[in-house]
């Protein structure tokens, strides 16, 4: 019977596939109107798009949940509804920084709380168990509920938005994470919630088909706070409407976002940056300059971006299988939380400290060292004295050649405690971004 439900989704799926597809490429033929404000230049820290590119992408994620409100069943349409009104603070403060550009980062996380609080106040639901003995106590009490459930809200909200970084990358591990929450919805006969994954599922969709592999729309911040949202509201509904799936079943299927923000706000605080600072050290930026650059040297900057997200896609996948075939088994979906937060930690520093092995040259400048003499003349203190000194020869990091034409020239090596110069910073980002 569920099976019947869901399938006699098919023809709403393509109809919201096609609005989101459809808004997405009118706002790509009319960027000439509208791109002094919506259009995403391609200079930045975390910038690997190689042209200016329309950031508000979730104009059609908005116009593709409104049709799937207006034509859904009714309990669908009541969950699609309240995703849509209690999204609207999350999207507004990211789609307002999408075309201001001046919204700042707690503002947004705010936004997305509030979003959450809304969520809670529409319908009701909040977590009031994690299966774990003291703290589902404390979750028994509302307002200690609604207050962790705002926070994982935008947790994952914001999760989504980090890793929004490359061509279908956000996009399709939001797909992954509903595939399987829809599946485990379907499998214990939660057809309604089931319904929504798969239309939630359909409106990334549309985007999807605009955005890779040539990356011609952005999801913004806009369009990936809503996105986080939507995720984070059925990963919250689907343990409480269900008591036979745990939480933890959830963050698994969630899993790559989350561990991914929470790895960030670690190394920032370790580097004494703010959780909210910009940089290129997510596991898919080292991806992209470690794996993808050296695996296919002669692809182009654009191949090499959209290449970087079927990699995320197969590891965020793998966890989401395994909270389907597990979604009961408290025990063993602990374990496998722990084993792929071990192994993101693994190959994140595998990659963090990768180098190749070529030649010293005299005057060529490390990643570690081009890292710190960036941050000192940024103004981060002592950063040039935690490196280590560098080796004479048999080095095995990526050097500077000093005569390709175009090239900055060498970095002349810096003596710990000595001035630097602002002259050394521009020689120092072409290392980073060669490394």
């Amino acid at each position: 019977m569920h099976t019947d439900l869901v399938l006699g989704f098919m023809p709403l799926s393509v109809a919201v596939v096609l609005t989101g597809f459809a808004v997405c490429l009118l706002v790509v033929a009319t960027q000439g109107l509208h791109g002094r404000l919506t259009l995403d230049g391609d200079e930045g820290v975390q910038k690997f798009h190689t042209r200016p590119t329309p950031r508000v992408g979730g104009l059609g994620l908005i116009a593709a949940l409104g049709v799937a409100v207006w034509f859904s069943t009714a309990e669908a349409g009541r969950i699609l509804l309240l995703l849509l009104v209690a999204g609207l603070p999350a999207f507004i403060a990211g789609f307002a920084e999408d075309l201001l550009k001046r919204v700042g980062v707690r503002e947004r996380l705010l936004a997305t709380m509030a979003s959450g609080v809304l969520a809670w106040w529409l319908s009701g639901t909040s977590l009031t168990r994690l299966d774990v003995p003291g703290l589902d106590a404390v979750l028994a009490l509302l307002p200690v509920s609604v207050l962790f459930t705002a926070f994982a809200v935008a947790g994952v909200a914001n999760a989504v938005n980090i890793i929004d970084g490359f061509n279908g990358l956000a996009s399709g591990v939001v797909m992954i994470s509903l595939a399987a929450l829809g599946a485990m919805a379907h499998l214990v006969g939660d057809g309604a919630l089931a319904q929504v994954c798969l239309l939630l599922g359909a409106a990334m969709a549309g985007f999807l088909l605009v955005n890779y592999p040539f990356g011609r729309i952005f999801l913004g911040d806009g369009g990936a706070y809503l996105a986080g949202f939507c995720l984070g509201w059925v990963a919250v509904l689907l343990p409480m409407r269900n008591p036979s799936i745990s939480p933890w079943a959830v963050f698994l299927a969630c899993s790559y976002p989350i561990i991914e923000v929470l790895f960030s706000v670690v190394r920032r605080r370790r580097r004494q940056l703010h959780p909210g600072h910009p940089d290129r050290l997510h596991l898919h930026s080292l991806i992209k300059c470690r794996v993808v650059r050296k695996q296919l040297p002669g692809w182009s900057r654009l191949a090499q971006n959209s290449a970087v997200a079927p990699i995320v896609w197969v590891f965020a996948s793998v966890p989401a299988l395994a909270a389907v075939a597990f979604r009961g088994n408290l025990p063993a979906l602990l374990c496998l939380a722990l084993v792929f937060t071990v192994l993101y930690g693994i190959a994140y520093r595998r990659l963090a400290r990768f180098r190749l092995r070529l030649p010293r040259r005299a005057g060529a400048v490390s990643v570690r060292r081009a890292m710190a003499m960036r941050d000192a003349v940024a103004g981060e203190p002592g950063v040039i004295n935690r490196v280590r000194p560098e080796p004479l020869s048999g080095s095995l990091v990526p050097t500077v050649p000093e005569s390709i034409p175009g090239l900055a020239p060498p970095v002349p090596k810096h003596t710990p405690g000595t001035a630097l110069t602002s002259t050394s910073a521009p020689a120092a980002q072409a290392t980073l971004d060669r490394a």
